[in-house]
């Protein structure tokens, strides 16, 4: 528990120090020293602004600008460009939102969903963003290939070399270029992210004089007509004689309307789902700046600004292209040739270059974001062994197995040949990733966290929520296919990853979610309006120690039908000798045990001077509004030494696989924690005046009591199914309902007798019980002048019709405990004030050990315990003598009415 004197800010994610180690644990194995000097020397525009302005630019604006516009026509265009950036747009304002409540490290939006909605979520998400970043790479790679055979590849139709065009085509040679282009790549990401980052201004001035260039050129070129020949297929060539009228408004007005069309690369017929998904892979690029937040100085605020700057630029120059476009080239040519900006270009080589640079610069930029995605990945150990080797970097930090790892998958990508046909797979990934930012800084907002304060104030609930609706709804039209399969992966990683049950110290968005719906809840949950037809356990367990107690905990955990369950445990001390409360640091140890037994339970601890006084406490005060204990159950007291579960359950073996935990407690620690079992030299802590004292409380608490008593003989939880079965013959749930002890006293029908009913069917319908058969005894007097069971018999079978409760009922004759007992009682006192024979107490436990002997567990009548503290040995002399050697047995005294036979 931290103090005044503990740091305020303990883990790497909120520090605010430039230095701070990453919260992850380090920066990997780098088999050499880690370096003094800091990584993060880059700024918001050679960071984020370049990196993003790059990624965006990229094929799409060189190549598939003009096809989008052909195809879709102005309007349309334009109707793609505004939903793609409002889209776009929204995800910014929650990456923004995100970027600045802390501290952000290396792997950019992976840590930002990771940190946000826990390792679960974060990692599948991560994931599904690496492959979609490798897509990405393939994508501008092919595109460049593309670029690269429309200036030097052989014509399709012919053999011979004509001038510059010496590259022969196909698909294999295609594939081969592509992979020389993706090598030099993966040289330029070996050398590292900081090389790149400087060499990428070069190349965005570039391509800044590329886009001069094309903007000039209708102001200068005439109007002209082109020859432009397609091959379909082995044989089938077409041509087609386009033209190019400078600005003209006839154009313009043929241009404004879509009009879809054969793709001539794919031989595929386009539609705006199929459009919108190739011209979405100009926006997939808004995260490149986010992505390199581990080699930013103020990642902060560097990314929410120059994010904003960079696709407010991008798109600025998509319409002034769009309108230049549409009313220049006429449809036909924007159709026909994916280069139409380079042959209408005053100087052809200007967009030549540019092409080239601006996709080499994506396709290196995709491919260091996804390798830093994937660092961080193996760094948080998510998916264990194959990601491991990723965590290697070198001397400078670059991570350049991560490079290596991603190179291979890239590679595989290329041999899909053509860039539109991996365009909608990439969409589609990106898109998940947005709702996924989206999802993240939603579920931040709705949980109402006090810390999170983010600097950025522009968003709110409502703009995430569109922007996860937007993304989602976008995925489907685009492509159902490719959208239902990578949420099928999403799923199927996030089960995965709950399956490891990875643990961290980043925090839980689900568990502010949680605590903020409980606390809606439970103030709606009104314990006015309860009623017996919904009543269930609620259990508070007083527990001594565990390694006596778990076959009990065990069994309460499959007792309480869905109800509350509390293991509670008192400490005795005065907190004023203490420096500070020494209660508090036990809690881990025994959420632990509680993980380890895998029982769904809370842990409440106190201290007090006594027991008594502990578990009055606990009985007060444990729970919030409707949801308190209702039934309190202890441990038997009596004179025999406990068996140490620890050493049956292998869970809890020294040679058990044990990882530990996250939060200090591992199996050594949680051993050593619990001391021994009570032996022959240990004093006992409770008296027995004391603990008949705790039953006395809780009932006139109104709280129902139950004793356990034999609960060791249960075998651990592994082989609980087993036992129950008990190989050929089925065991039994064997219920007693009459006050053994003073038959006269009460009925089978009182609120005690009908409380161990409801417990015993409880018990049975829990799921390892099932299989158990439910037994109860109905105790008469056989050689009694009066036959007046007969009926009460009749009766308690109607009874039973009524409450729906499936038993088979025994009738067992007690004439000699009953005749030993009358002439023990001739007056018949309350059994209070006087002791019951011996001899009684023996024919009892005879009765018992003769019916229930194979049952694996009896449920009794406890009697009420003594007003008087003087009787409280003698009353639990006579609860000892009665379950003598009876196996696991539960004591059980109700106050509560728990059946209804209502509807």
């Amino acid at each position: 528990m931290a103090n005044e004197h503990s740091p305020l800010l303990i883990h790497g994610v909120y520090g605010i120090m430039g230095d701070a180690d990453d919260s992850r644990g380090g920066s990997g194995v780098t088999g050499q020293a880690s370096p003094k000097s800091n990584p993060r020397k880059l700024n918001t525009f050679f960071g984020v602004m370049v990196p993003t302005i790059l990624s965006m630019f990229s094929i799409v604006l060189f190549l598939r600008t003009g096809f989008v516009v052909g195809h879709a026509g102005l309007l349309h265009g334009l109707l793609m460009l505004f939903v793609a950036y409002f889209i776009i747009s929204l995800t910014i304002l929650s990456i923004c939102a995100i970027s600045t409540n802390g501290a952000v490290e290396g792997g950019g939006a992976y840590f930002m969903i990771s940190r946000s909605l826990g390792p679960e979520f974060g990692g599948s998400i991560g994931l599904m963003f690496y492959l979609a970043k490798v897509c990405a790479c393939g994508v501008y790679v092919l595109g460049l290939v593309e670029a690269i055979l429309d200036i030097f590849g052989k014509d399709p139709g012919s053999s011979v070399s004509h001038g510059l065009r010496v590259l022969p085509q196909g698909y294999w040679y295609t594939v081969l270029y592509a992979s020389i282009v993706l090598l030099v790549c993966l040289v330029v990401c070996l050398v590292g992210a900081h090389i790149y980052a400087k060499a990428s201004f070069a190349i965005l001035l570039v391509v800044t004089v590329s886009l001069i260039s094309i903007f000039i050129s209708p102001l200068i070129l005439k109007p002209q007509g082109f020859n432009i020949t397609h091959t379909y297929g082995n044989n089938q060539t077409i041509t087609v004689n386009p033209s190019y009228t400078g600005f003209n408004g006839s154009t313009l007005k043929n241009n404004l309307g879509p009009g879809y069309s054969l793709d001539y690369s794919t031989n595929t017929m386009m539609s705006f789902a199929t459009v919108f998904a190739i011209m979405f892979t100009s926006c997939t690029g808004i995260m490149a700046g986010a992505n390199m937040s581990g080699e930013l100085m103020n990642p902060s605020e560097s990314i929410p600004k120059g994010t904003i700057m960079a696709v407010s630029y991008t798109f600025t120059v998509y319409v002034i292209l769009f309108l230049l476009l549409s009313s220049t080239c006429d449809r036909l040519l924007l159709i026909n040739d994916y280069a139409v900006l380079q042959r209408v270009n005053v100087w052809p080589p200007f967009v030549t270059i540019g092409v080239y640079c601006a996709s080499l610069s994506a396709a290196m930029c995709s491919m260091i974001g996804a390798s830093r995605i994937l660092h961080a990945l193996a760094l948080d150990q998510l998916f264990g062994l194959p990601l491991a080797p990723a965590t290697v970097t070198s001397s400078s930090g670059n991570p350049w197995v991560s490079v290596l790892y991603t190179w291979g998958l890239v590679q595989c990508t290329l041999f899909a040949g053509q860039l539109n046909v991996i365009a909608g797979i990439v969409t589609v990934f990106y898109l998940l990733a947005y709702a996924a930012v989206d999802l993240a800084c939603l579920a931040l907002e709705w949980a109402s966290a006090p810390n999170f304060r983010p600097t950025f104030q522009l968003f709110s609930w409502h703009t995430c929520l569109l922007g996860i609706v937007s993304c989602v709804v976008m995925m489907f039209v685009i492509n159902p296919v490719y959208s239902s399969a990578s949420i099928v992966l999403l799923l199927l990683l996030l089960l995965f990853l709950h399956y490891r049950s990875p643990t961290s110290s980043w925090g839980y968005i689900s568990q502010a979610l949680i605590f903020h719906q409980v606390r809606k809840y439970l103030l709606m949950l009104d314990s006015r309006k309860d009623h017996v037809k919904f009543w269930r356990p609620q259990v508070l367990l007083m527990v001594a120690n565990p390694r006596s107690s778990c076959q009990l905990i065990c069994f309460v955990n499959q007792l309480k039908k869905g109800g509350l369950f509390v293991l509670g445990h008192v400490q005795i001390g005065d907190l004023d000798l203490f420096p500070a409360d020494p209660v508090q640091p036990q809690y881990n140890f025994w959420l632990s045990l509680v993980d380890k037994l895998g029982v769904k339970a809370f842990v409440d601890l106190t201290l007090s001077p006594s027991v008594r006084q502990g578990t009055q406490h606990l009985l007060r005060i444990t729970g919030l509004g409707g949801m308190k204990p209702n039934t309190l159950v202890l441990g038997f007291y009596d004179n025999c030494y406990p068996e140490d579960y620890f050493l049956q359950d292998p869970v809890f073996c020294e040679g058990a696989r044990d990882e530990g935990d996250n939060f200090g407690v591992d199996l050594p620690s949680l051993q050593a924690y619990f001391s021994p079992v009570r032996h022959v030299e240990s004093p006992r802590s409770l008296q027995p005046e004391e603990y008949v004292s705790i039953i006395r409380d809780a009932i006139k608490m109104g709280k129902n009591v139950c004793l356990g008593r034999y609960f060791y003989q249960l075998p651990p939880e592994s082989k609980g199914k087993t036992f129950i079965r008990g190989g050929d013959c089925v065991k039994t749930i064997d219920v007693w309902p009459s006050n053994l002890l003073f038959p006269g006293s009460a009925s089978y029908a009182d609120v005690c007798s009908l409380f161990l009913l409801q417990m015993a069917c409880v018990l049975n319908m829990a799921s390892w019980w099932r299989s158990a058969r439910l037994r109860i005894f109905l105790c008469v007097e056989s050689q009694s002048e009066d036959q007046g069971w007969l009926a009460k018999e009749e009766q308690f079978r109607d009874l039973l019709g009524k409450l729906r409760i499936r038993a088979s009922i025994k009738i067992v004759t007690w004439d000699n405990v009953s005749r030993t007992l009358r002439d023990a009682n001739p007056e018949k006192q309350n059994v209070e004030t006087k002791a019951v024979p011996e001899n009684v107490l023996r024919a009892v436990n005879a009765l018992l050990k003769e019916h229930s002997s194979t049952a694996a567990v009896r449920f009794l009548y406890l009697p009420h315990p003594p007003s008087s503290a003087d009787q409280s040995q003698q009353y639990l002399t006579q609860l000892d003598t009665i379950t003598q050697e009876l196996g696991p047995t539960l004591l059980i005294h109700g106050v509560t009415p728990v059946t209804c036979t209502e509807l």
